[in-house]
This record gives structure tokens, C-alpha cells and sequence, in this order.
């Protein structure tokens, strides 16, 4: 099988299940920037020197194929479920525990790797942004944008502690 298909030469792209969209289509957008977020939380993860840090950045990219997949079908229930984000408030809450309080605004770049996870966070905000405004006149399963309203923060308190090195 060839890499590619020709199928979108049109500026067409199918959908999981079957619909063919307009590649710039908000539906679109707001997975390709899940794949983003994704693709810098790659980054983050091969230059975060704390092991534990690498491995929850690990566990939760596993999780976005799902989440892209929701906003990829059409009249399907989603894949991504109340428990990811209570999984995912789990982890911050054992991280906010580590972590000392917030007493000023942080500037990106004291490590690598948290750098690329401040990067992953302000993708995963914007495609919460394109979510929230394809909400408007699409169906959005409520769990997936409450998903990436988790994940940036999550983002944060993971950047947080490589920075901090905890």
C-alpha cells in the first residue's frame, strides 16, 4: 500500500466514520491540533530528564488517538469516558501535592523538557478553543472537551515538576 492516496488531492478528508469533510472544516482543525499537542508532548518526552515525568507523558499520549478519533466521527458514542478525566484529576491532584504553591507567573524554558510541555499545553488550549467553537453548530461529546481542559493543565503541573526536578 502506497503513502498516498490521492483522495484528498481535492482538499477533501474522510472522516473515521465515513463523511467526507473540507480539510480546513473546524471538525479538522481541532483534531489535527490534538495531534499537535501530541506531537510536542513527544518532544517534551524526549528531553524530560525526570523518569516519572516521562512516563505519565507516555500514559497519556496513549490516550489521545481516542480522543482524536471522537472528534474524527460523527454519531458515535465517545471514546474518551469521565473516567480518563477523573484518572487524569488523579494524577494532578498527587502532582499539586509535590509541587510547591504558585506564588508567581512562571516563564517557559528553565529545562527542555518543560519548555516542550509548556508548548504541549498551549496547543492542547487551543484545540479546547476550536472545540468549544465547533460545539456551536456540530455535536461534541461534553467529556472530550472537559478532557482537554484537563489535559493543559496537566501540561503545566508536568512542566512544573521537570522544571522543578521533583
Amino acid at each position: 500500500m502506497k503513502i498516498y492516496t490521492k483522495t484528498g488531492d481535492a482538499g477533501l478528508t474522510s472522516l473515521y466514520t465515513g463523511e467526507r469533510v473540507e480539510k480546513n472544516s473546524l471538525r479538522v482543525q481541532v483534531y489535527g491540533a490534538i495531534d499537535e499537542a501530541d506531537s510536542a508532548l513527544g518532544l517534551a518526552r524526549a528531553f524530560v530528564e525526570v523518569e516519572d515525568v516521562q512516563e505519565k507523558i507516555f500514559d497519556v499520549q496513549k490516550l489521545l488517538p481516542r480522543l482524536m478519533a471522537d472528534f474524527a466521527s460523527l454519531n458515535r458514542e465517545p471514546t474518551i469516558t469521565a473516567g480518563d478525566v477523573a484518572n487524569l484529576e488523579q494524577e494532578m491532584d498527587a502532582l499539586e501535592e509535590l509541587l510547591p504553591p504558585l506564588r508567581e507567573f512562571l516563564i517557559p524554558g528553565a529545562s527542555k523538557g518543560g519548555a516542550f510541555l509548556d508548548l504541549a499545553r498551549t496547543i492542547t488550549r487551543r484545540a479546547e478553543r476550536l472545540a468549544c467553537e465547533l460545539s456551536k453548530s456540530e455535536p461534541v461529546h461534553e467529556v472530550d472537551k472537559i478532557f482537554l481542559n484537563r489535559l493543559s493543565d496537566y501540561c503545566f503541573l508536568l512542566m512544573r515538576r521537570e522544571d522543578l526536578r521533583l
